[in-house]
């Protein structure tokens, strides 16, 4: 037998696609055309008595298209009667959210019924995207569980052998294969802070041992510099978040989820080290200025650290 990797691993497109159990159909679209043709064999055994068969198929052919239309037509990927499930809550939920605690207040009874009707839907609440983050990283999400967030990484596969490739990607396939929870791919794209690069060139150029290196050096500061006065210099930050559901946990900080999403994590580590990528599990510091850096979108991507929430901010005393 050949030790050599196989030309091609297939990776699932959609790992959460639903399976099909009925002619290609999934249990939503199955139970959309029974309730379909539940209805109008009801209605036919209603009214086979005052309507003709032909008069009867006219009048249901729109309720037997309309249902086909759900259950097979599909739009962005997505099939017809999911799209018109999340129309029917948007146009439902609230269009102005507000950072309310305590709940919104009632309107005043001076308010006339016709200025409530013209603001349409009253604003609701804001509630927090996170309800806490340990020191380890953890982000606790109330009912939604917990979830761990890592940097992750990247591999130039161009750069690589065919042979290289296939490893990489086998390597890869592995991982996702082996997920049994939520897991999400993130791409920040933001601006580069070279600041750090060109101080660090500038202190270090003198004590390199040839006066060409300190020039050289001198001058890819310079260049830096100017780059970053000229120009918006971009940079990009992958992460991965690890999800895990609360299954009952009313903890602040996740609970147990909080315990699984971080052995996933690791196993991610483990297995991705195959693939040529390291993932770097991110602490609490690091976790909270992300979720602040997320806020503002001007921020640059760096790796600082900010203090928890809840976490006391201390400074190192004065030498004697």
């Amino acid at each position: 037998m050949s030790d050599d990797p196989p030309a091609s691993t297939p990776i699932p497109a959609d790992i959460e696609r639903p399976d099909k159990i009925l002619a290609g159909l999934t249990a939503r679209q199955a139970a959309i055309l029974t309730v379909a043709a539940v209805i109008i064999w009801a209605a036919f055994e209603a009214t086979r008595r005052l309507v003709t068969l032909p008069v009867f198929a006219v009048l249901a052919a729109p309720v037997a298209v309309a249902a086909a239309a759900l259950v097979m037509g599909q739009r962005d990927g997505l099939t017809l009667d999911r799209r018109a499930g999340g129309g029917w809550r948007h146009a439902r939920s609230p269009r102005r959210l507000v950072t309310a605690p305590g709940g919104i207040p009632a309107p005043p009874a001076w308010a006339s019924p016709q200025l409530t009707r013209r603001q349409g839907i009253p604003p609701a609440p804001l509630g927090p995207l996170y309800r806490a983050v340990t020191a380890d990283g953890g982000i606790g999400l109330g009912d939604g569980g917990a979830a761990v967030a890592a940097a992750v990484s990247t591999v130039n596969l161009a750069l690589r052998t065919p042979a290289e490739q296939d490893t990489l990607t086998a390597a890869y396939g592995r991982w996702l294969n082996s997920l049994t929870g939520p897991a999400q791919i993130l791409i920040r794209a933001g601006r580069a802070d070279l600041s750090a690069a060109v101080t660090a060139l500038r202190e270090t150029a003198g004590g390199l041992p040839h006066p060409a290196l300190e020039a050289a050096a001198l001058e890819h500061a310079a260049f830096l510099d100017g780059l970053a006065a000229d120009r918006d210099v971009l940079t990009r930050q992958v992460l991965l978040v690890i999800r895990e559901p609360a299954h009952g946990t009313t903890r602040p900080g996740g609970g147990t989820a909080a315990a699984r999403a971080a052995q996933r994590a690791g196993e991610a580590a483990r297995l991705l080290a195959a693939a040529d990528l390291q993932v770097n599990v991110l602490d609490g510091g690091q976790v909270t200025a992300l979720l602040a850096a997320c806020a503002d979108p001007e921020a640059p991507l760096t790796a600082a650290r900010l203090a928890v929430p809840g976490q006391a901010v201390t400074s190192p005393g004065r030498p004697a």
